[in-house]
């Protein structure tokens, strides 16, 4: 069947049609993106800004005109924490339903890390043992650590990467004051969940996922054989480390001149590095397999592992 996963997140709203079936992987046949940055419509308040509720209409509109076009026999539209933690969040799910057609289901904090888990651990296989799952979004960052399909422990904490530039790194390019700042607070919310995390058995694979994660390993990152046709995408914290003084320095507006670093990506990579380097340097990463799969991908196979 043809499935459409249509993710309204922090930083985009994204469309991705598969062609899936039991038994197999999904085969992506269309991609449509609409680069929304919702933390800069967050009013003090809370709710997001008429704006900002306009620019969710059109985007999820357009994306539904293109699931159509596409032919797609069903379409799993979610949203994430941006919508979810807005003072207006339901007001604006209820005007996307209206206008749109398109009933968006949010999901929590935990349900985006099990759901993530679920497709790494499905990428990676049996043979990966136990694994622990960092994944970075505009909102929020998952962490979650098991051995099976289900993680033992899952959690969901505001250190995504939009937020944290909107909040900590205001300045382009942001100041030494402001990156440490933003360390600091890193450290300070990963505290007491890394404390849960230490008393699990150790990871066998440890894996990263998000657009972020994946933009910063296609610059620090390095490729190397992996099983099949695929190259195995590697991150060190050290190399990591190594490059986020150097992207700090340089204004937004040409960090996408840098290898993997997209313009929808180039406004947040600083902070989704620093909190990526701490999440690491927290939980003695030394370093990370980068998975192609995350999110939408998830969805997809909790979508046909319940029609059984």
């Amino acid at each position: 069947m043809r499935l459409g996963v249509l993710d309204v997140g922090s930083n985009t709203v994204h469309l991705l049609v598969v062609d899936a079936y039991r038994g197999g992987p999904p085969l992506p046949q269309a991609s449509h993106r609409s680069t929304l940055r919702l933390m800069r419509f967050l009013e003090p308040s809370g709710a997001i800004s008429a704006a900002g509720v306009d620019a969710i209409l059109t985007a999820v509109g357009d994306a539904a005109e293109q699931a159509r076009e596409a032919g797609v026999d069903e379409l799993l539209p979610f949203a994430t924490s941006a919508i979810r933690e807005a003072v207006n969040g339901p007001e604006v799910l209820d005007l996307v339903a209206e206008r749109t057609g398109v009933e968006l289901r949010v999901l929590s904090g935990e349900d985006e890390a099990r759901i993530t888990y679920l497709a790494v651990r499905r990428w990676y296989g049996w043979s990966a043992g136990r694994i622990l799952l960092l994944d970075i979004g505009g909102g929020s960052l998952e962490v979650a650590s098991g051995d099976t399909d289900h993680p033992e422990l899952a959690v969901s904490l505001p250190l995504g990467a939009g937020r944290s530039t909107a909040t900590f790194l205001p300045d382009d390019p942001p100041t030494d004051e402001q990156v440490a700042a933003l360390r600091r607070h890193a450290q300070e919310v990963l505290a007491e969940p890394v404390e849960l995390f230490t008393k699990l058995p150790g990871p066998a694979h440890v894996v990263g996922s998000s657009k972020t994660i994946r933009s910063l390993a296609r610059l620090a990152g390095s490729a190397t054989d992996g099983v099949g046709a695929r190259d195995r995408n590697v991150l060190t914290r050290a190399a990591l480390d190594d490059w986020l003084p150097r992207i700090a320095r340089i204004p937004v507006g040409a960090r996408d001149a840098l290898p993997g670093i997209t313009a929808d990506r180039a406004y947040q990579v600083v902070a989704g590095g620093i909190v990526l380097s701490e999440t690491m340097r927290a939980l003695r990463v030394d370093e990370l397999d980068v998975s192609p799969w995350a999110l939408r991908e998830g969805l997809i196979l909790r979508y046909l592992d319940d029609l059984r």
